[in-house]
């Protein structure tokens, strides 16, 4: 017996309840850890290595969790990324500060690399849903997944603030403790309270060796994807933090608490803002009633706006030879600006795979899309530590405007794509 449909604003609203909750630990879990282990002295290098795990399990990962929510149903993968985030956090509050750094940094990239899992199992099951319960008229699916996307930014930016807070006021291991209680409490109510009739296992034709997508237009958008999340963390995972960290602390313990929640409340303030700008993405881009051509034309628009932002930064770095008031002004301002180009970007991007994805195998090509995604911020937080380090911030920075201008060329192949017609989801209960 076929069980009955959700109703599709109550299953939409525990949805994305359980994923504001998950990118709430995620957002304060990389500050933590960030700023925790700058503080400690680790290098550039080090800090990034800290980061890799987690970017190459969510490549795994997304492969592996559209197959899995095909099977399994997205229900059970929502729930088994918030179980695994649990987990994380909990072996995190074993960390032992006697370890030696090799130790440290051994530990940490395992931890780091279950939360990788634990945020693209979440990430895959929330946008998937979206696909199967927003509604098709008027523009619905680009203003459901950019309320999705934009929220969950905010809420992450949020978390961004709370590590560094909770890192200054309540210590490392009390805070990581704290955040892994609250989380439980919140499985426990989104397993309560999830609608019956969630869209369950999706029968497909496709067995675990279809993990690329047959459509060109999804692969050349996963390519232009890569590229758009390796411009952002060249700079954003370590260079910028690092740097800003090194300008506002003064070296004493009060200074270093200052420099946390300035440097954290930086990065929230991004965060905040690039959700927003998603959020306000379908009203920017008059996306009612409007063609996927013209969401194309688009997205090869606004990527091609992105790319001088951080070249002129890595510029005025160049020129400025080292920490100046002026310089962290510029930064600042050509940051947000960055990120509100990028925003428009990545929302575009996020309604043109659920518009792409064939609706029978949505949840591999959303996989699939987000593996990319995944990559992209590999590749980008390797390039943080490593230009960093060997160029400071005007190589960082550099580094970031080729990956803009790789997004780019990748993007203006969408034009040249065939559409692949997909057929009808079949949802057994």
């Amino acid at each position: 017996m076929t069980a009955p449909a959700p109703n599709p604003m109550r299953a939409y609203a525990a949805v994305t309840a359980a994923y504001w909750a998950f990118m709430l630990s995620d957002g304060a879990l990389r500050m933590l850890v960030l700023l925790h282990f700058n503080t400690l002295g680790f290098s550039p290098v080090q800090l990034a290595w800290l980061f890799l795990l987690y970017e190459i399990a969510g490549m795994v990962t997304n492969l592996a969790a559209g197959w899995l929510a095909a099977r399994f149903g997205l229900a059970a993968t929502l729930y088994g990324g918030l179980g695994l985030q649990i987990a994380a956090l909990v072996a995190l509050a074993q960390l032992d500060p006697g370890w030696s750094i090799a130790a440290s940094v051994a530990f940490v990239m395992a931890v780091q690399g279950v939360s990788g899992v634990a945020k693209d199992l979440a990430k895959m099951s929330a946008k998937s849903a979206v696909k199967l319960l927003a509604p098709d008229e008027d523009g619905g699916l680009f203003r459901w997944v950019a309320a999705l996307t934009g929220s969950k930014n905010a809420v992450k930016g949020f978390g961004f603030f709370l590590g560094a807070a909770l890192l200054g006021l309540a210590g490392f291991r009390a805070a990581v403790w704290g955040m892994a209680a609250v989380l439980a409490v919140i499985l426990i109510a989104v397993v309560l309270f999830l609608p019956a009739g969630l869209p369950g296992r999706m029968t497909s034709a496709d067995g675990w060796h279809g993990w690329r997508s047959k459509d060109a237009r999804v692969n050349r958008l996963s390519l232009a994807r890569m590229f758009l999340f390796g411009s952002r963390d060249v700079w954003f995972v370590v260079g910028i933090p690092v740097y800003f960290q090194a300008v506002l602390s003064d070296g004493s313990a009060e200074g270093r608490r200052e420099a946390f929640f300035l440097v954290g409340g930086f990065m929230a303030l991004w965060i905040v803002g690039y959700g927003a700008v998603q959020a306000a993405a379908p009203r920017l881009l008059g996306a009612r009633g409007q063609p996927e051509a013209e969401a194309t034309r688009k997205a090869i628009l606004w990527a091609g706006l992105l790319v001088p932002i951080p070249f002129a930064l890595a510029l005025a770095a160049w020129v400025a030879g080292g920490p100046a008031p002026w310089l962290t002004a510029v930064l600042v301002a050509g940051l947000l600006l960055f990120g509100f180009v990028f925003a428009v970007n990545s929302s575009v991007h996020s309604y043109l795979i659920l518009a792409f994805g064939a609706a029978e195998r949505i949840t591999r090509d959303v996989g699939f899309y987000y593996m990319a995604n995944a990559a992209g911020r590999l590749i980008g937080t390797l390039l943080s530590g490593l230009s960093f380090q060997i160029g400071g911030l005007p190589l960082c920075l550099a580094a970031a405007g080729a990956m803009a201008a790789a997004s780019w060329l990748a993007a203006r192949r969408l034009r040249s794509a065939p559409p692949t017609t997909g057929g009808a989801v079949e949802i057994s209960p």
